[in-house]
């Protein structure tokens, strides 16, 4: 009785697993095809980004002429960047449901004792800066030291501390 309810179990495991990755499969099609398009000065420049952020068509109006070089290249900037934005929103809004159904999903720390919560412990990356080259912005994110991890432990110093076992223990 046991060993059926065990492969039950594992039956209902894997039909999860195999539906999750075909949730994610088709999100990810339905990911290739998202673009997003900005204006800028006043409808003059009009650019179109694809998911993976890169400028794929760039529109001038028959009165960009009006503009200077300065103006224009300001323009492109700012219509990439707002085409850039919306593009991660809807990303974002197509993988919800995907990252809906991870979060209520229980941790493997919470699943195998001694397990770490790699997630909690997982440095987050922060925003990529909008700033021009050589700007003051970035000249001091430069001159910001990059964050140390002081207590990462090597993998022999870890077994060694009696932290054997887990998902790749041979009790299985």
């Amino acid at each position: 009785m046991t060993r059926e309810r065990g492969e039950a179990a594992a039956a209902s495991i894997l039909e999860g697993f195999t539906q999750q990755m075909r949730e994610i499969a088709e999100v990810s099609r339905k990911r290739t095809q998202l673009t997003a398009s900005a204006s800028a000065a006043s409808g003059r420049i009009t650019v179109t980004v694809n998911a993976d952020h890169i400028v794929i068509a760039t529109r001038f109006s028959t009165d960009i002429g009006d503009l200077t070089y300065d103006e224009i290249a300001k323009a492109v900037t700012s219509a990439s960047q707002k085409a850039s934005a919306e593009v991660a929103f809807r990303t974002k809004e197509l993988l919800k449901p995907i990252s809906d159904k991870r979060a209520r999903m229980p941790r493997l720390s919470e699943l195998f004792e001694g397990m770490p919560d790699v997630q909690a412990e997982a440095p987050t990356l922060p925003p990529a800066s909008l700033a021009a080259p050589n700007s003051r912005e970035r000249l001091a994110q430069q001159a910001t030291p990059a964050p140390e991890f002081t207590d990462a432990l090597d993998y022999d110093d870890w077994r060694t501390s009696g932290n054997s076992g887990g998902a790749t223990s041979r009790e299985w």
